[in-house]
């Protein structure tokens, strides 16, 4: 029988392999913990339990958690009808948690996936919704206006004997009158600067675009003070008799009056005596 032979580590390589023992020591440490916990069982469940648990959650206002429970419904159940309703719900949750790009991009792929179904309207609506609830300073850029006002004429164009076509209707005036004071804002900076071309260009945009809406007086009287300021008087009186024509008893009308004909129509108030002048007979 052959003698056993021992093997010896030579010295440099046993601090390498001790560090080796360890790290392995501590994978298979991380293995067996692993192999401890179970994975997540996939259940599947009835759809109308998941479904009204998404309304309940809805309901305490667990706007987010109500979003992951439509998202299960269409996992579990995609060709029901279910998952229709919960797409549409679930775009609603978004809009009420304030989360208006994700209500978006839910609301453009139920259009895009169901046009033809009953509550397509009533997404173009909540589309519209989302971008009207983000109108912002007439300070500031309105680009989500422009895109409120877009989305609100889809409204009333493709559903114009639908519930939602009066409110669409409605807004679209505040919309516009949003937008008419933008460009009244931006008028009124470049007359302020003396820059009076650019002021008219500005409040003949709000005369022409936007006529029904509250500040065309105010546009008409700064039309009238911008020519008579570039010294074309008949420009100004002209303005100035469109504005008496249509809104007599505007103030602006009266402004625009005082400043081309050069009259003082309103009355200068006396100030009021003091107790002490009216003791005394003053």
């Amino acid at each position: 029988m052959r003698a056993s032979r021992i093997v010896q580590i030579p010295p440099n390589r046993s601090s390498s392999m001790r560090t080796a023992i360890v790290c392995l020591s501590l994978v298979a440490v991380l293995l067996t913990g692993c192999a401890g916990k179970k994975k997540a069982e996939y259940t599947e469940r009835p759809v109308e339990d998941i479904y009204n648990e998404a309304i309940d959650l809805i309901q305490q206002k667990k706007y987010s958690d109500s979003t992951e429970k439509f998202d299960e419904v269409e996992r579990q159940h995609p060709y029901s009808v279910w998952a229709t309703k919960a797409q549409i719900m679930a775009a609603y949750a978004y809009y009420q948690a304030n989360r208006y790009d994700d209500a978006i991009v839910a609301l453009d792929r139920f259009i895009q996936l169901h046009p033809a179904n009953s509550e397509v309207a009533y997404a173009y609506y909540l589309k519209a919704l989302s971008y009207y609830e983000q109108i912002s300073d007439v300070d500031r850029d309105q680009k989500m206006t422009e895109l409120a006002l877009t989305s609100l004429k889809d409204i009333v164009t493709r559903f114009p004997q639908s519930k939602y076509a009066r409110d669409a209707k409605l807004k679209l005036d505040l919309t516009n009158d949003h937008l008419a004071g933008k460009e009244m804002e931006i008028g009124r900076y470049y007359l302020d600067q003396g820059n009076y071309l650019a002021a008219i260009n500005r409040f003949k945009i709000v005369v022409n675009q936007y006529q029904t809406t509250t500040h065309v007086p105010e546009a008409l009287h700064r039309l009238s003070e911008a020519y008579y300021a570039l010294g074309v008087p008949e420009e100004a009186k002209k303005f100035a008799a469109v504005l008496g024509y249509n809104f007599p008893g505007s103030e602006w009308y009266i402004d625009s009056f005082e400043l081309v004909e050069k009259k003082k129509v309103r009355q200068v108030a006396k100030p009021e005596k003091k107790w002490y002048q009216i003791w005394k007979g003053f």
